[in-house]
């Protein structure tokens, strides 16, 4: 069976593909690139692009490019490549050769602005920025031509020369494509091509002081690298007609076509760079990867795994229609990847004292429970029992709703694994605050059910004298509102939910934890799933809720 036989369609990007490999329009190649800006960390919208550009390649025995689409210096930093870097690898992609940079090519990119000026296609214009705009016209009215359109080749040459060496300050002059000022399309209307920044660039230092446009830039630089499929978003839609002119006029050495794919939009949270970095900067968020943002920092951090992110992307497909995906599906992603996966452990986040009156003062019996209850491979873990134990104070009720399945009063109940209890008597403060709870328990129940009397429910514990103390933060979603950005009339920092974060600084997790390591992932039996923050250290452990053990929102939404 040859490759293309053996591939499955799975969304139109790739029957683009083997039609090309079919008809042997790229000579049998398939290269794709991931471009990102270094202006910010990557987020969700950015990983269904990774996972797009680099799974295409991997599908297609091809190769994807990284290059970094540094055209901007004051915005771009070496913090923000080394993020990039390192969500990428950690997605599980591997790109072709050495990291690129578009600005490896501004010899190049330069070499072919000249060539445009000399073949009469590009003119330095002296229009500031206001009477540029003015000049451009609107989507219903035509521009009109810049005064300084019809400079000659020569005059054009010199005066690009004199905006690299610094002969003009920022905005005093630009270099433009001259195509068609009366065009439909506002980014054919002699867009610019070059602009001043009198920046230092992390990559080339302080060698320029003029930058390519993204659209210059974007398209040549993957014609240098020969990609054959240029994959974007559909906001780029109106900008191929630019791309394609640029290729077609000057002498690249290879013809690159781009694609357009919808891009992700998720409720609840937004995916705008500059809010992003809104949200951190006015300190809204700890930073760029704070559990709560939708970065792949901060999902990495809060417990997503590169599966359950790649799996989401499979799940939501590619298509051409922007639409907004729930939620709901990205939990569901990691629910699924870490019930198979996740070693089980019992964690108490807000203790209440549980003393068993009946059970023998420094006596402790060790039990025996699965470390997954699916999976028996993955063995047992031990459990001290004692006659100090913790509970959940929200496993306690004083006054018993109806249909309670918890603690109370007279009430019986099992501890997971362990013995059955019965409430005999409560402690109180001087506020009338519960501090310790007194029970018996039942011998007979050691891995039995009692015979006169039926447990309320089953509860999860720790021992007070043998348990591990950690912190336990439980992230929510960052906004209140399905769409924060999308209300005209308020800002959305508005919609920050003031319920994002809760802490619990005296939790404590069974002992077996002690050692558990950054980013390891455990269900906290009844509570959801968790993993270590990096801010864990020898002296205290801290724990970051990923997601619930079921979607309470949905359950809110009904």
């Amino acid at each position: 069976m040859s490759k293309n036989e053996a591939v499955t369609v799975t969304n139109f990007i790739h029957q683009i593909v083997e039609k090309d490999l079919e008809q042997g329009t790229h000579q049998g190649k398939v290269v794709t690139r991931f471009p990102p800006e270094p202006n910010g960390f990557l987020h969700i919208g950015h990983a269904k692009s990774i996972c797009l550009n680099f799974g295409t390649a991997e599908k297609y025995q091809g190769v994807c490019n990284l290059r970094f689409d540094d055209t901007n210096p004051e915005k771009e930093s070496q913090e923000y490549i080394d993020a990039i870097t390192r969500d990428v690898e950690w997605l599980g992609y591997k790109w072709n050769g050495d990291i690129r940079y578009t600005s490896n090519y501004f010899d190049q990119l330069y070499a072919w602005a000249a060539h445009l000026i000399q073949e009469g296609k590009a003119f330095v214009c002296e229009l500031n920025g206001e009477e540029m705009r003015q000049y451009r016209g609107n989507l219903t009215e035509p521009g009109k031509n810049s005064p300084f359109r019809d400079r000659s080749p020569e005059e054009n040459l010199a005066l690009f020369e004199k905006m690299r060496d610094g002969g003009f300050e920022e905005g005093e002059a630009a270099l433009r494509a001259k195509i068609d000022m009366a065009s439909p399309n506002m980014n054919m209307r002699d867009p610019v091509i070059y602009r001043i920044r009198k920046a230092h660039h992390h990559q080339t230092g302080d060698k320029w002081c003029i930058y390519p446009s993204y659209d210059f830039a974007h398209g040549q630089s993957d014609a240098i690298e020969e990609i054959t499929h240029s994959i974007c978003t559909l906001e780029f839609e109106d900008h191929r007609p630019l791309y394609d002119w640029f290729v077609a006029n000057l002498p690249v050495p290879a013809t690159p076509r781009q694609y357009e794919f919808a891009r992700l939009n998720l409720n609840y949270t937004i995916t705008s760079k500059r809010k992003l970095k809104q949200l951190v900067d006015e300190q809204h968020v700890s930073g760029w990867d704070d559990p709560r943002m939708p970065t792949i920092s901060g999902l990495r951090r809060r417990g997503y795994t590169p599966d359950s992110i790649r799996n989401f992307c499979d799940m939501i497909g590619v298509t051409r229609s922007n639409s907004t995906v729930d939620m709901g599906m990205l939990e569901a992603a990691i629910r699924e990847d870490l019930d198979a996966k996740s070693p089980r452990a019992m964690c108490v986040t807000d203790p209440i004292k549980l003393t068993i009156t009946n059970y023998e003062e420094g006596k402790e019996e060790w039990f025996e429970v699965p470390v997954h209850p699916k999976d028996e491979s993955m063995g047992v873990r031990r459990i001290p029992f004692t006659k100090n134990l913790l509970i959940e104070r929200e496993d306690f009720a004083m006054e018993a709703p109806k249909k309670w399945k918890r603690l109370a009063p007279g009430f019986a109940v099992r501890l997971r694994g362990a013995f059955c209890v019965t409430c005999e008597e409560v402690v109180t403060n001087e506020q009338g605050e519960v501090t310790e709870l007194l029970v018996t328990y039942d011998p007979a129940t050691k891995g039995e059910n009692p015979t006169d009397y039926k447990p309320k429910g089953v509860i999860h514990w720790v021992s007070a004298d043998n348990s591990i103390p950690c912190e336990v933060r439980l992230y929510d979603r960052l906004f209140t509102e399905a769409n924060p950005d999308g209300d005209k009339e308020r800002d959305f920092l508005e919609f920050i939910n003031p319920e994002s974060l809760s802490v619990f600084p005296n939790a404590r997790v069974e002992v077996g934890m002690a050692n558990a390591a950054i980013e390891s992932r455990y269900q906290f039996e009844r509570q959801g799933f968790f993993a270590v923050d990096p801010d864990s250290n020898a002296d205290r452990l801290v724990f970051n809720r990923t997601v619930g053990l079921r979607d309470s929102w949905a359950k809110m939404a009904k």
